[in-house]
């Protein structure tokens, strides 16, 4: 089961989900004894040799690579995962990363859902079908990849639906922010409209003013919800949470004062 590493300390560079487990991953292939598996797996030719698990994925990823192999390897690599235990379930789901890679990259999010949101929630999915598959079936691996695709279409579904049923007019106006004001500034003089909202809010008590700074930093500056959650010493799910919770109560408050 692919669990989230442990939030990083401030001033570290934040790797994404997929990073992250791509880390790991190589460490077990590239260490003095890496993790092997047989090289036939994956080769038309017979060969008593073993290779690191990087290679297999090289060559499983490969378009040469019959569907024959791709489907033993997967095979393979599954059963081991169920049978084995660690760290051959961290092996399976970083064998998904070129794929995954490929198909995030297609996909048409909303700008308010981050990247990094987006490959957790189809990580998480794989580690969920991961468990569940029969590694004797020969689309195992596309079990895996339909479940990260199903995930991350209901995500985006629901953040689209969610900014605009929650932040209506305030998700239209952080869209189109072009001002670059310090956050610093959030509670004197603003510039914008984005900070006005914002910096009233603040002095509602609607969000106090660490939410604000969260969303003004992420929502209208483009920070990154990895440095924060760094910075912050939280994970980024936790922050996630905690940006959704202040955005619904400001976009309820914008609501109230609009009737």
């Amino acid at each position: 089961m692919y669990h989230r590493p442990v939030a990083r300390c401030p001033h570290t560079t934040t790797l994404s989900p997929l990073e992250e487990l791509e880390q790991s991953f190589l460490a077990l292939a590239r260490t003095a004894t890496p993790l092997t598996m047989p090289a036939r797996l994956v080769c038309d030719e017979p060969s008593e040799e073993v290779w690191p698990v990087d290679q297999i994925r090289v060559r499983l990823a490969h378009p040469s690579t019959r569907p024959e192999l791709r489907a033993l390897t997967w095979g393979e690599v599954v059963r081991r995962a169920h049978d084995l235990g660690e760290p051959w379930p961290v092996v399976a789901m970083a064998m998904t990363i070129p794929v995954l890679r490929r198909m995030l990259s297609r996909l048409a999010r909303p700008a308010h859902l981050e990247r990094q949101e987006v490959e957790q929630e189809a990580l998480a999915a794989v580690a969920v079908a991961l468990a569940e598959v029969d590694a004797s079936d020969p689309g195992v691996d596309r079990e895996l990849f339909a479940a990260a695709d199903r995930a991350v279409h209901r995500l985006v579904y629901a953040a689209r639906r969610r900014g605009e049923r929650e932040a209506g007019e305030l998700m239209v106006h952080l869209g189109r922010l072009r001002t670059r004001a310090s956050v610093e500034d959030m509670e004197g003089s603003m510039v914008s409209d984005e900070y006005q909202v914002l910096a009233r809010a603040v002095r509602a008590r609607v969000v106090d003013l660490a939410e604000a700074q969260l969303i003004a930093r992420t929502r209208l500056h483009g920070e990154s919800m990895g440095a924060l959650a760094g910075e912050r010493g939280v994970s980024m799910r936790q922050l996630y949470r905690h940006r959704s919770a202040a955005e619904q109560r400001l976009a309820s408050h914008l609501r109230h004062q609009a009737e």
